[in-house]
């Protein structure tokens, strides 16, 4: 089967994590939610996305079904789904969730007003908004164990751990000595060539992607995941690093999104809930205001190839355009500009070219080319947020 995964209204609200990326590439559990769906329908996916990201994930032709890239997928919806005829869309509250074109029709965004529309009467999880991604990730990681791990035998892991529970399931190549593994309150996965260093304490449900690893002494509560590549230390609770990332010493970070090729400095921390107990607000980039959470815990949300400096502190409910590297003492701004220069003292323009240079030397020792496509994006990215810049 293929399928193609669109960008809707949902793409604009999930900036800026998704100014790098189509909707349908957010990591939430242990998938991306273009993965699940891959996994839940056995396809060939592409992606219907904004112009200057399609280079990188193009779309693909004579797809059989057109679904919606923030919408994650479950065995009852995926069945539905599947039943659609060619020329009905299923929708539910004028949400467009999925249509069956007709072969080699191509997606427009008025296609469901000119289908025969069908109503979904059941409960999915959506990504719409950042903070989305924290509060979802317990469910979703869940049902990506259950996905992963349905079939399969779980690597043992060494008799030097302590294992509370019987949800532990690791991948092989994956290994951990003298830790404790709790598993009573939620699953807790260990991917592929992953390992969990001496002396760690993890909680489910918690999710390490391959090639990862958890540094000794670290402390990790629930609704964890730490993404592919990554490298993690200190204090971590319902926080979702998507991958190619480091936090790699002392420090906390609690409900917060971490996006790729990041780097969190020795004893950084973030704010997760305010002195008055009251709700925290976000940046939002199309209100160009901050806009009500609902949320009494809320900390950080950081785009793609942000850097920060030691002992860099977080207020509560902060969000980090992509490429700001934040350093120096107190707190920054709840929101730090795409390709902002500095801290709680002002912050010049991080400028292109040095943000390439930095850019080529970390991605050279994952051994990945940082090619013009990527480059394009960041160009795309700096233009279109120079109207937030206000220095």
């Amino acid at each position: 089967m293929i399928i193609n995964l669109f960008d809707d209204a949902a793409w604009l609200a999930l900036r800026p994590l998704s100014f790098t990326r189509p909707v349908a590439d957010l990591r939430v559990g242990i998938l991306t939610i273009a993965e699940k769906w891959q996994k839940y329908l056995n396809a060939d996916h592409g992606f219907i996305t904004q112009d200057y990201l399609a280079v990188k994930f193009p779309a693909l032709n004579n797809a059989e079904l057109y679904i919606n890239g923030s919408v994650c997928p479950d065995e009852a919806l995926t069945e539905t789904i599947l039943s659609l005829k060619t020329g009905e869309v299923l929708t539910k509250d004028g949400i467009h969730i999925a249509s069956r074109p007709l072969l080699g029709e191509v997606f427009d965004s008025e296609l469901h007003k000119r289908f025969d529309v069908k109503e979904y009467t059941g409960d999915f999880i959506r990504v719409s908004v950042p903070e989305d991604i924290f509060r979802n990730n317990d469910i979703e990681l869940r049902k990506d164990f259950a996905l992963l791990t349905r079939g399969k035998k779980s690597v043992k892991l060494s008799s030097t751990n302590t294992f509370l529970g019987e949800e532990i399931f690791a991948e092989e190549g994956a290994g951990a000595e003298c830790c404790t593994f709790n598993s009573l309150n939620g699953p807790i996965y260990i991917g592929k060539n992953s390992q969990v260093w001496e002396g760690c304490h993890i909680r489910g449900s918690f999710a390490l992607c391959n090639d990862s690893q958890v540094k000794m002494g670290a402390k990790i509560y629930g609704q964890t995941t730490i993404g592919p590549f990554s490298r993690v230390g200190g204090e971590i609770n319902n926080a979702v690093v998507w991958g190619y990332s480091s936090k790699g010493h002392e420090g906390y970070l609690g409900n917060s999104v971490v996006g790729q090729w990041c780097n969190i400095g020795a004893d950084s921390n973030n704010s997760n809930l305010k002195n008055n107990y009251a709700y925290v607000k976000l940046w939002d980039y199309e209100m160009e205001s901050f806009r009500e959470t609902g949320l009494q815990f809320c900390g950080l949300i950081m785009a793609d190839h942000v850097k920060c400096g030691i002992n860099t502190m977080f207020n509560t409910g902060t969000v980090a355009g992509v490429s700001a590297n934040i350093f120096g003492p107190g707190f920054p701004s709840h929101f730090i500009p795409d390709f902002a220069w500095g801290g709680a003292q002002g912050f010049d323009v991080y400028k292109l070219e040095k943000m390439f240079e930095t850019a080529e030397k970390v991605y050279e020792r994952r051994n990945i080319p940082f090619d013009s496509t990527e480059k394009a994006i960041l160009q795309a990215i700096f233009e279109m947020t120079k109207i937030y810049r206000p220095f």
